[in-house]
């Protein structure tokens, strides 16, 4: 099988499924499942399920960085969501909800049953984390926006970096919260992260045509990551309301936000952020656990006012075809 150059991108809420990891590797790219949000025993079921189909897969975590949520601020902005709560017939927690979404019982299960690779994102893991991984055989990867970053990961001993602009859609993988990714071309993040470290390399952010991933292999990346241009495909897990509002030409704007979870990240503008982007406070995961049962029914009455509707500025070219198809002409391959 020809190898492609490319990976399919962890997306966490719902869009990365086993059925997406399986295609991605039936045309020779990698695939993510995403166990962020995932249960221990949920993000096991779903790597039983691809290793059913193929061993040609990877898996992501979000390392637990929590920025605890000012109770004061968090209270008012409760008060601020009600009214949009109560018309989706959802009730708010009035206290705030802290996890680090499992970790240590997903590392668990990874160092009992290993696979192939395991990227992280959001921080750096603990160096007996890496070395762990590294002895069951699993190759680890670091998600890093700045150049700083990408020196501390290769210092711990991570395998490869996974250099994410910002104009990529869904979180942005900054180690601090606060500070958003520096607004440089993907292309030159990469020339900056070379600089620092010799480490393998992979490209994240705003690839949505054969010539930006052509691009970013001419910089010295190993492979292009690729997220949005799969958003529609029919194996994604992404809502029918998510869909629509993806290919809705009324929406044109991306841009990053904290209101749906306390962390930037890039979506589409919609009410929810016109609404509430100036009054979220910072704090991670308090207020992601906060907004998710408004955006959970919000999906499921169709109300795309009311969801994340996470993009990169590529998401344009995203289309309804099948994801192998899609993997296929970001190669610049010829079905």
């Amino acid at each position: 099988m020809t190898r492609l150059p490319l990976v399919a991108a962890p997306m966490a809420g719902g869009p990365s499924t086993p059925a997406l990891v399986v295609a991605a590797a039936d045309v020779g790219a990698l695939g993510f499942l995403a166990a962020g949000y995932r249960t221990p025993e949920a993000m096991a079921a779903e790597v039983r399920a691809v290793r059913e189909r193929t061993d040609r897969f990877g898996v992501n975590l979000f390392v637990p960085g929590p920025v605890p949520v000012d109770r004061a601020a968090f209270a008012a902005y409760v008060d601020r969501l009600r009214p949009l709560a109560e018309r989706h017939g959802v009730a708010l927690a009035d206290e705030p909800r802290e996890d680090d979404d499992a970790w240590d019982a997903k590392v668990a299960l990874l160092l009992d049953d290993p696979v192939p690779v395991v990227s992280v994102t959001f921080g750096l893991p603990p160096a007996s984390v890496v070395q762990a991984l590294r002895a069951v055989g699993t190759r680890t990867l670091q998600t890093v926006v700045r150049p700083s970053e990408a020196a501390a990961a290769t210092r711990l001993g991570v395998d490869g970096l996974v250099v994410q602009s910002y104009v990529a859609g869904g979180h942005s993988g900054t180690f601090d919260p606060a500070d958003l990714p520096p607004e440089v071309p993907l292309t030159t993040l990469l020339r900056e992260v070379r600089a620092v470290t010799d480490l393998p390399l992979w490209a994240a952010g705003g690839l949505a045509s054969s010539a930006d991933v052509a691009l970013v292999l001419e910089a010295g990346a190993e492979a292009a990551v690729v997220g949005t241009a799969l958003l529609r495909t029919p194996e994604a897990g992404t809502s029918a309301t998510y869909r629509r509002a993806l290919a809705d030409p009324v929406r044109t704007t991306t841009g990053f936000t904290r209101a749906f979870s306390g962390r930037p990240a890039r979506a589409l503008r919609n009410g929810f952020v016109e609404a509430f982007d100036a009054d979220a406070p910072p704090g991670y995961p308090a207020v992601h656990h906060l907004t998710s049962p408004i955006r959970r029914a919000a999906a499921a009455a169709g109300d795309p006012e009311a969801i994340n509707i996470w993009a990169g500025t590529g998401f344009p070219a995203a289309t309804d075809e099948p994801a192998g198809v899609v993997l296929r002409r970001l190669a610049g391959v010829a079905d």
